[in-house]
């Protein structure tokens, strides 16, 4: 198997698709480094898996990223999956709540992968895989704050793999629709094919092993946002209720 006796370092694992992730990895015999800001349910968590170590860090600091890295030392592959959400619309902007979620979402990513690609790129080997969301690819309402920072992060991973396409570094974008979790549970609107944090898993597992660089999921609901791309935008956001 592809993830046997490599080593990843999984950064979001405590909740949802990353917990989920975890155990799918672990069952493939990958060796997981566990970070998320929750460390009993991380040591718990990894006391649950046959070869995982938790790592507690708050992604928005700058200097623990730093110490966890060279803490944990040279890895086989790495997966941004921290995330944070609340609804919020633009008449109901709160500012604090929007910069945490553009800090976590997006320059989280910037921190620890600023502190991992340049080693991966000297050895000419690794694998980085950032989580978007369907959330990311247009503009969507009550999305301020979360869909700008997931489409931040998933133009990061574009810029990636401009950089590293000739090289043995494995790029990959992993956009997942609805998943059932403590953070959409925030939402008071209908969510289609929503998913079980398992499911969402197994989804992006099968991502992690093929060779595209771009994966979006469920479908059918996920063609809606990937092919709405190419849609006029007063047109794609008629389809949520905004035509004017």
């Amino acid at each position: 198997m592809m993830f046997r006796d490599k080593t990843y370092w999984l950064v979001g694992a405590s909740h949802g698709l990353g917990r989920a992730l975890a155990k799918a990895l672990d069952a493939e015999g990958a060796k997981l480094v566990l970070s998320a800001r929750s460390p009993d349910e991380l040591r718990n968590l990894a006391h649950s898996l046959t070869s995982a170590s938790a790592l507690p860090l708050d992604v928005t600091d700058s200097e623990a990223v730093a110490r966890a890295s060279k803490e944990i030392g040279p890895l086989d592959g790495v997966i941004y999956c921290a995330g944070a959400y609340d609804p919020m619309a633009a008449a109901d902007w709160k500012p604090e709540g929007a910069e945490r979620m553009a800090d976590v979402n997006f320059m989280g990513a910037l921190r620890v992968l600023g502190q991992v690609v340049p080693a991966m790129a000297k050895r000419n080997a690794g694998h980085i895989v950032l989580i978007g969301s369907l959330a990311g690819h247009r503009g969507l309402p009550n999305a301020i704050g979360y869909g700008a920072s997931k489409a931040a992060a998933m133009h990061l991973a574009e810029n990636l793999r401009a950089d590293l396409r000739r090289t043995n570094i494995k790029v990959q974008m992993i956009n997942p629709g609805f998943i059932r979790t403590r953070l959409t549970d925030k939402n008071e609107f209908d969510m289609p094919q929503i998913m079980s944090a398992d499911d969402a898993a197994q989804n992006t597992l099968k991502a992690m092993k093929s060779n595209r660089f771009s994966t979006s999921f469920p479908a059918p609901f996920a063609w809606l946002f990937v092919l709405g791309r190419y849609l006029p935008l007063k047109w794609f956001q008629a389809i949520f209720g905004q035509s004017k």
